[in-house]
């Protein structure tokens, strides 16, 4: 039985996509929907926006036909796109993603591009940079990539993130090092990084640790909680910021003087991730992200 006829009624592109409407929109809304469609176009057939308004009327082959089926009965079941699709876009580098590790957010790619500024203006021309929670490495990878004569060292305590995070660094062919270590632990993590002689202090330090609490999993998607890590997303509701204060402790001790500590932070939590950064001696600025809520904190030493 040919299970493609039950989902598209021929297989003239403009079938699909009608069809992706028809049984996607009331779960994830048109525009969402629409982009689905110019993903897939992209990945399975090779065409861009253009090719796509343009050749909407032509037929794909049978092959083609029934991936663009097993991408519909996976979106249904809230897989994530990219998941479907095995990579996405972050600040211009190609990600690849698989369910050990974060997708990628807008939220920080914008905390990169902010960051990225700053260390451009200051004329840095060999800046140390300490990526802690790594997860795909997409954070250490853009950051090499803008900044090429930066050394960058990226850490995660998840020997199958770090895999993901190693092919990413050699498809993007930049030189990263790679570290297995818990940054709960502070002190250890300080030895682990010795032992590799890596330089110190670190110019930049920056972290996107797991900050939701298991309070918080009511409202968050199915595509997320069934799809990408928990150990890489939660933290206990008692001991929400964990995370902070072990990187406070970290870098308060191995940043550079007028070094920068960039961290993504939990909406909820802005300012109570600050008077924790306080403590450790810093000036910590909360930034709003483009939805306008408490998204990062930057901090230099006081």
């Amino acid at each position: 039985m040919n299970t493609t006829n039950i989902l598209f009624p021929s297989n003239i592109f403009h079938d699909v996509e009608r069809t992706y409407q028809q049984l996607l929109a009331p779960l994830y809304g048109e525009a969402e929907v629409r982009q689905f469609v110019r993903l897939l176009a992209e990945e399975y057939l090779g065409w861009n926006t253009t090719q796509l308004l343009l050749r909407r009327h032509e037929s794909i082959n049978q092959s083609d036909l029934l991936r663009f089926h097993w991408a519909l009965v996976a979106l249904q079941q809230q897989r994530p796109i990219q998941h479907i699709i095995g990579h996405t876009d972050f600040c211009g580098c190609r990600i690849a993603v698989n369910g050990n590790v974060l997708i990628p957010r807008p939220e920080t790619e914008e905390i990169v591009l902010r960051t990225l500024q700053r260390q451009k203006k200051h004329n840095d021309s060999a800046p140390r940079i300490l990526d802690l929670c790594t997860g795909s490495g997409c954070i250490a990878i853009a950051l090499k990539k803008a900044l090429p004569t930066a050394t960058v060292i990226a850490v995660d305590v998840s020997e199958e993130a770090l895999q993901m995070a190693r092919r990413n660094a050699a498809d993007n062919q930049v030189d990263i090092t790679f570290v297995q270590a818990d940054v709960l632990n502070p002190s250890a993590l300080a030895t682990t990084l010795q032992e590799i002689s890596h330089p110190n202090p670190y110019s930049l330090i920056i972290s996107n640790p797991p900050y939701v609490r298991h309070s918080e999993k009511a409202q968050m998607h199915a595509n997320v909680l069934n799809y990408e890590p928990a150990m890489a997303l939660f933290v206990p509701d008692h001991d929400a910021l964990c995370f902070y204060r072990a990187i406070a402790a970290f870098a308060a001790e191995h940043l550079s003087p007028q070094g920068l500590l960039t961290l993504e932070i939990n909406e909820a939590l802005g300012e109570a991730t600050a008077a924790v950064l306080q403590g450790s001696g810093f000036s910590p600025i909360v930034h709003n992200d483009f939805r306008d809520v408490p998204r990062s904190i930057e901090a230099v030493k006081q």
